[in-house]
């Protein structure tokens, strides 16, 4: 556990990975693709598989072919995990960060905030994805679908702030889905929507964040005003 200074709580932010920090729909669409096709099932559309982003692979996958055995899910999701690390190797696939997203986060770190990352993503794919970026060092909880229920049980928000020692009041979790919004109000934190990602700020709204930016640059004093009033 992250201890916090003399009688100054530990101040928390979450984000998601896919649409919050980078813009992996492409590449995720791609690989999707490749996987349904490997299997001689249909493509999915890619807005179909937009919708499934930030949901733990094989529970995304199972929206994708509800008709389909859970056996057969499982086998999709093993082809789509050797694609993507085949097309992260060979650099088939890029999922760009976001603008801004660096200088926010030396802001918010500046700041003495703690930072972390809960995502549908396995490890692997998000080490990979942060390594990319030379962003490993930025964050010290790594919350991903592999260790801990996916989205929206809370559990991935409730090991990070257990690692840290932050509380749900001085915690904000930073996602572009209703799954990361829902996450947070099951675990009695605050969300902040991006309206960049893959769904629509209404329905981030609608959802219950508290506040849907449309720039990083708004992040910090959102961040202040949702944990400071809490």
């Amino acid at each position: 556990m992250i201890s916090a200074a003399q009688g100054i709580p530990c101040r928390l932010a979450v984000f998601d990975c896919d649409g919050t920090l980078v813009d992996s729909q492409h590449a995720i669409v791609a690989t999707m693709v490749i996987a349904f096709g490997a299997h001689g099932l249909p493509d999915p559309s890619a807005e179909a598989i937009r919708r499934t982003i930030g949901l733990p692979l094989q529970q995304g996958i199972a929206r994708l072919a509800p008709a389909e055995t859970p056996e057969v899910h499982a086998d999709l999701a093993d082809t789509y995990r050797d694609s993507a690390q085949r097309n992260y190797a060979d650099g088939t696939h890029e999922a760009p960060l976001f603008p801004g997203v660096a200088e926010v986060l030396d802001v918010l770190s500046a700041a003495g905030v703690l930072l972390g990352v809960a995502t549908g993503k396995g490890l692997r794919g998000l080490t990979a994805t942060l390594s990319d970026h030379a962003l490993n060092d930025r964050f010290v909880t790594l919350q991903t679908a592999d260790s801990a229920r996916g989205k929206p049980h809370p559990e991935m928000l409730l090991r990070a702030m257990s690692e840290t020692g932050a509380r749900p009041a001085h915690t904000v979790m930073i996602g572009d889905t209703v799954y990361d919004v829902e996450m947070a109000r099951n675990a009695g934190v605050a969300a902040i929507g991006v309206s960049w990602g893959y769904h629509s700020a209404a329905e981030l709204r609608e959802a219950g964040a508290a506040l849907v930016i449309d720039d990083f640059s708004e992040l910090p004093v959102g961040f202040d005003t949702h944990t400071a009033t809490r």
